[in-house]
């Protein structure tokens, strides 16, 4: 059984579609969520679907508290599903190639530090693209930089607004992100 631990700021759906996934499919399993932020509805999803749930600071990322618990817990992959600080560099260093994040946009546009959510929704807007999509990639110690594993791409001609954007790339992450994962661990 492949083991992932997911790191999550948020509503947590990408989890959730991440943890029914493995249900499913039965050859991996989410066995730890990880989360930022201590009023995020990730954690009453993981509790519903019965996945420990880990609350940390700033600090104990910074310092290596977290680094050294994921040693110790040793997973097969870490996937980063709406996680919104930057790894501390010993921490990407000590998983190379099994840090995943996904991202609401077709990288190397529209990503970098503050370039996350709505932001990147908006700035799609803005800018009249025609396209956008979602890129899954490694991390690596540099915002949205890592080595690309997939990318979809949606047109979005139709969108007069971020979060229609958003409703249509939240499609797309649902649809694509649990089995990306399934393939990397297979």
């Amino acid at each position: 059984m492949k083991k992932i631990i997911v790191f999550a700021s948020g509503s947590g759906s990408n989890a959730e579609e991440i943890i029914n996934h493995c249900h499913e499919n039965k050859t991996m399993e989410v066995v730890q969520i990880y989360t930022n932020n201590p009023t995020a509805k990730v954690i009453d999803r993981a509790n519903r679907l019965k996945v420990p749930v880990e609350v940390f600071n700033r600090e104990d990322l910074i310092e290596g508290k977290i680094t050294e618990k994921l040693i110790q817990d040793s997973p097969d992959l870490i996937v980063l599903a709406g996680f919104l600080w930057k790894f501390p560099e010993p921490l990407v260093k000590a998983f190379p190639n099994k840090i995943i994040n996904i991202h609401p946009a077709l990288l190397p546009k529209y990503g970098g530090k503050g370039m996350y959510g709505m932001n990147v929704h908006q700035a799609v807007l803005d800018n009249k693209e025609k396209d956008t999509g979602i890129t899954i990639h490694y991390v690596n110690e540099h915002y949205d930089e890592g080595g690309i594993i997939f990318q979809k791409a949606i047109t979005i001609e139709d969108c007069k607004t971020a979060d229609a954007i958003a409703e249509k790339i939240h499609v797309l992450e649902h649809q694509y992100f649990s089995k990306v994962i399934e393939k990397l661990l297979t």
